[in-house]
């Protein structure tokens, strides 16, 4: 299929690269020109501009860091909605606030344009190795239509629900994600300061019920305080904040989930918000009083 992909930063460039892997016929545009050269090199073509990209595809894919990035790429004028013509797939895999994902979906009908918010969990990684979690809103139909293009990027791809559920679906994750990372953290601080080897410990706790992705793939690298990001605290920030909004929306209360965003906003107020979000390690370190010589 001819694709158009606006986005190509951490995650989308390498997944328009497996799209252009794929077979897909792919022109991508990233306000960055250096990202638009990248995809050139991987076989795709570089766009002008978002215009540019959607003209003539049978697919667009927004990657974007936030819901007014969407806005901006879907709604504006010279927007996704004003040159995708109709019938055209649009498929949002930015992580945004549910109702924005509705909005576009609204504002798409009018133009008989179908849309999917297919938000993603796996990090850089996943999307590197095409091997990451989407959890898909819209109608079915259009989940079908759109599988064959979410299996060269995914490998768990999943229909959850209408418009906007995707989005639920993710900041769901993310709670969960935050709050693995902060009780990771807060074991490595028992640990150490008991005198075990958190190295050790951890070992014996991935092999266990406390068992976890997270542990699995992030214990060694905590423990050895590499903090190069895969997701930065920024984003989980901004991700903690929709997933408080939507708790709002639903009217049910979720205080873990105040809790981890209050230790995720500590990370960013100290500096740590380019960091990857195991830097929470930081967080519980310093309210502890217990701060190691950098390594």
């Amino acid at each position: 299929m001819k694709l158009g992909f606006i986005g190509l930063g951490v995650m989308g460039a390498p997944m328009a690269a497996h799209l252009v892997a794929a077979g897909h016929d792919v022109s991508g545009y990233d306000v960055a020109a250096a990202a638009g050269e990248k995809l050139e090199a991987a076989g795709g073509r570089a766009a002008r501009d978002v215009a540019d990209a959607v003209a003539g595809a049978d697919v667009v894919i927004t990657m974007l860091p936030n819901h007014p990035h969407v806005e901006e790429v879907v709604l504006a004028a010279g927007g996704v909605l004003d040159t995708a013509g109709p019938g055209t797939l649009l498929i949002d895999m930015s992580t945004i606030r549910p109702e924005t994902s509705i909005a576009v979906a609204e504002a798409a009908r009018d133009k008989k344009i179908r849309v999917l918010d297919a938000p993603v969990s796996g990090g850089q990684a996943g999307a590197e190795q095409a091997s990451l979690s989407i959890m898909v809103g819209g109608r079915e139909e259009d989940f079908e239509a759109a599988k064959p293009v979410l299996d060269a990027v995914g490998k768990t791809v999943v229909h959850v629900g209408p418009h906007g559920a995707g989005q639920v679906v993710k900041a769901a994750n993310q709670l969960v994600v935050g709050g693995i990372y902060g009780l990771v953290a807060e074991a490595i601080v028992l640990l150490e300061a008991s005198g075990v080897d958190a190295a050790t410990g951890l070992d014996v706790l991935a092999g266990g019920l406390a068992g976890s992705r997270i542990l699995e793939l992030k214990r060694q690298s905590m423990v050895d305080r590499r903090f190069a990001p895969g997701f930065r605290i920024d984003l989980h920030h901004k991700d903690m904040g929709i997933a408080l909004a939507a708790a709002r929306q639903a009217d049910v209360a979720l205080p873990l989930t105040g809790l981890v965003a209050q230790l995720v906003a500590a990370g960013r107020a100290m500096g740590y918000g380019s960091l990857d979000h195991s830097a929470l390690l930081k967080v519980v370190e310093q309210l502890s009083g217990r701060v190691p010589a950098e390594v």
